[in-house]
């Protein structure tokens, strides 16, 4: 009887103390672990705000020189970055070498000479005709003269002969006009049956002459080539006056104010450059980007601050990356934006009090993307969980992830 009582108060004993281990392991495995968070803290420092965007170099002056004529150009001696003068040759233009005639155009053109072979022949038969009655009308007037002399004719018959003398002479002058006009129209169909390879490449010349001093920014036409009037030859201007141009969106260039400061970077190895804005232009136009969204651009003109020398490096069409200033500050509460985040329309954080987080709304003023402004909820020195994920909530323990 006595070894079953202690058997039955072992069994409870065991089973108690079964019972006691499984609700610790169970406390352990649900109680509420520390989160692991970066940390980032309220500091108060400068603040700046900019507006950066891809931006291109040109020369300030560029001369497009174009082809005054129509004709053949010949090969362009100079090259790109070739320095020139005021008033130097960079072309010539010699006239245009006679087209070809196919073999339709050719027997129209033939019948066409043929025509006018014919037509010259009328006319000099016409000649003939007219000089042939301006003669007899001389020799009647002449004999005319000769009986009003005697008065024999009278006067009537005087006056008559000699019209009829101008008359012959006005028909002779019209009749010979004729034949220079019919020879001159049988030329000009026999020169077009001269074929390309007899035609001569002589004659006058047209030479383009650089407007003004600097360099050969591009050669647009480098070959020998038959160009049309007013196509571009070369482009010239001074790669060392240059400006930026800066196509910003419309709301950001409507920020900026001429004279702001501006950074111009990723154009090389070397250091960023200082630039200022010269111009907003009033223009606005439409741009497609790269993923077919149809922005309202605005080009902004930046003057470099630097010496040439800092320049030297970058030319005309470069592609570089311009920052203008839009806002700044000296003594500004900043907190990294990293902590920020919505809640219930407004931004809020989580703030680090006693190792757990706190739920803080808070009133942000400028934002340059990494550090916002503080205008209400926070103070230097407090430190704020970064990047907060959904494991993070109000009043939960946090544990700071090592470096």
């Amino acid at each position: 009887m006595k070894i079953s009582r202690f058997n039955l108060k072992f069994r409870t004993l065991f089973w108690v103390a079964v019972a006691l281990a499984l609700a610790a392991l169970l406390v352990f495995a649900f109680r509420p672990r520390p989160v692991l968070v970066d940390l980032g803290e309220i500091s108060r420092g400068p603040l700046t705000v900019s507006v950066r965007d891809e931006a291109r170099t040109r020369a300030r002056d560029v001369y497009v020189v174009s082809a005054p004529v129509s004709g053949r150009l010949l090969r362009v001696g100079n090259r790109a970055g070739e320095r020139v003068e005021a008033g130097t040759v960079i072309a010539i233009i010699q006239p245009a070498p006679a087209t070809f005639v196919d073999e339709r155009s050719r027997l129209e053109i033939q019948a066409g000479v043929r025509s006018a072979e014919a037509a010259l022949a009328l006319a000099r038969a016409e000649l003939e005709s007219a000089e042939a009655r301006l003669a007899f009308a001389r020799i009647e007037a002449d004999r005319t003269e000769t009986l009003f002399a005697a008065s024999v004719a009278s006067q009537s018959a005087l006056d008559r002969a000699r019209l009829d003398v101008r008359t012959a002479a006005a028909a002779a002058g019209n009749a010979r006009a004729g034949v220079g006009v019919r020879q001159a129209a049988l030329e000009a169909a026999r020169v077009r049956l001269i074929e390309p390879a007899a035609a001569s490449s002589g004659g006058r010349t047209v030479t383009i002459r650089a407007p003004v001093a600097g360099r050969v920014l591009r050669v647009l036409q480098e070959s020998e080539s038959v160009i049309a009037q007013g196509a571009p030859v070369v482009e010239i201007g001074d790669p060392r006056d240059l400006e930026v141009v800066a196509e910003l969106l419309s709301s950001d260039a409507a920020r900026i104010v001429a004279g702001a400061p501006a950074v111009i970077d990723a154009w090389g190895d070397g250091p960023p450059l200082r630039g200022r804005v010269r111009q907003v232009e009033p223009y606005g136009f439409l741009k497609v980007s790269a993923l077919g969204v149809e922005e309202q651009r605005v080009r902004v003109i930046i003057d470099p601050v630097d010496p040439p020398a800092a320049w030297s490096a970058v030319g005309h069409g470069y592609r570089v990356e311009a920052a203008v200033t839009v806002w700044t500050g000296e003594a500004v509460v900043r907190v990294p934006v990293a902590a920020l985040f919505r809640d219930r329309g407004r931004w809020a954080v989580f703030s680090v009090e006693g190792g757990r987080a706190r739920l803080r709304r808070v009133e942000i003023g400028q934002n340059n993307g990494e550090l916002a402004e503080v205008r209400s909820g926070l103070k230097p020195g407090d430190r704020v969980v970064l990047h907060p994920g959904q494991s993070v909530s109000d009043g939960g323990a946090l544990r700071v992830r090592p470096s």
